[in-house]
């Protein structure tokens, strides 16, 4: 690997900082990696981490500039996941998913643009309401169409452990540690006492305390159920139902497998919730969730909810305004930030853009 002598400084240790960190490592950049957590202690070990085409089945994200760039982040990340799913040490999975509407896709112009957008960037596409029946989905929820094809699932645990050792690998300094106060005023300082020439912003909702207003969390919760084949069939596809209006009306829901053995269930979206003692026990929405997803597929109802454990909560990192991908005019920091829930699925697209973006910062005369 080319070494470039100038160096980076890459705050947090998420899918979007520690992807970030390798991408700027495979152009030749010396990176330093600051974070007060990682894996597993992170939100994105919590990720739903199904790939979706914007505007993803949470449906947060909707204003078309935010949604334009997304899409060139999604398809990036698409093509990288398909190759990592041929290596099973990364926890990537290359699997079906399909997605229910209730009304008809063709006269539901969003849904419709989105399926053609899809068509020519995805495997093994099919638009076929007969996936309603083959795939056992109760027919009384009054779903008449679907579509299919293949995306790449994620199982986090594997996936997050494998990339920060493929961060360490490859050269990268990881650094415990945190930052507080507004950053943009610390970065000459981050940059002497890290010998860098530049400071990448991946600090998903922290970047909240670091000076920006305008990030909120979205409180998202999981049911994990065994998917060993024992207690039912094993599934190997993923369902999904947007909360966009073409689906159910009483919210979203999705059922994915995780790896080998497990299914995650969802899920809610819940703005400006930061309390993270939530599940079954204690928690009526995550106990409607469970039984809304139960009522979908009804051989769920025979699925074994994971004892040692049953749900798992996290806040999504959204932002008004959608993702915050930019460099600060007059400094040397760059923003990777504000993804949502959406923070997997546009990891290697962002972090390519911010490594253009640094590639940038390093043409510019040094002050």
């Amino acid at each position: 690997m080319h070494e470039s002598g100038r160096g980076v400084v890459v705050i947090g240790a998420g899918v979007i900082g520690l992807t970030t960190a390798l991408s700027l490592r495979q152009r030749g950049f010396r990176v330093s990696i600051l974070a007060d957590r990682f894996a597993p202690r992170v939100t994105s070990n919590v990720a739903g981490a199904l790939w979706e085409w914007p505007p993803a089945v949470c449906g947060r994200h909707q204003d078309e500039g935010s949604l334009s760039r997304a899409k060139g982040w999604c398809e990036t990340s698409y093509n990288i996941f398909a190759d990592l799913a041929r290596d099973t040490r990364t926890g990537v999975y290359l699997r079906p998913v399909n997605f229910y509407f209730k009304r008809p896709i063709q006269e539901d112009p969003r849904q419709r643009q989105k399926m053609v957008e899809l068509v020519g960037k995805v495997l093994g596409f099919r638009h076929d309401a007969a996936l309603i029946h083959e795939n056992s989905i109760n027919s009384k929820l009054g779903l008449s169409d679907a579509y299919t094809h293949l995306a790449p699932m994620i199982d986090t645990d594997t996936y997050m452990s494998w990339l920060l050792g493929e961060v360490r690998r490859a050269g990268c300094r990881v650094v415990e540690g945190k930052i507080t106060g507004p950053l943009a005023e610390q970065v000459k300082e981050l940059t002497r006492a890290f010998e860098a020439d530049a400071v990448v912003n991946c600090t998903g909702l922290g970047a909240k305390e670091l000076g920006d207003s305008l990030v909120f969390p979205v409180r998202g919760a999981l049911v994990r159920v065994h998917n060993d084949g024992e207690a039912m069939p094993k599934l190997t596809q993923a369902h999904c139902v947007s909360s966009d209006g073409s689906g159910m009306e009483r919210g979203f829901l999705f059922v994915v497998p995780r790896g080998e053995k497990m299914l995650i269930l969802g899920g809610i979206a819940e703005p400006d919730e930061w309390d993270l003692s939530i599940g079954l026990h204690n928690y009526d929405p995550v106990r409607e969730m469970y039984r809304r997803c139960l009522e979908f597929l009804p051989i769920l109802s025979a699925a074994e909810v994971d004892a040692a454990e049953p749900v798992r909560v996290g806040l999504r990192p959204f932002r008004k305004g959608g993702v915050r991908l930019e460099q600060q005019p007059g400094t040397r920091l760059i923003h990777n930030y504000g993804h949502g829930g959406s923070g997997v699925t546009l990891s290697w697209g962002c972090a390519a853009e911010a490594a253009d973006l640094v590639e940038g910062i390093m043409a510019e005369p040094r002050p």
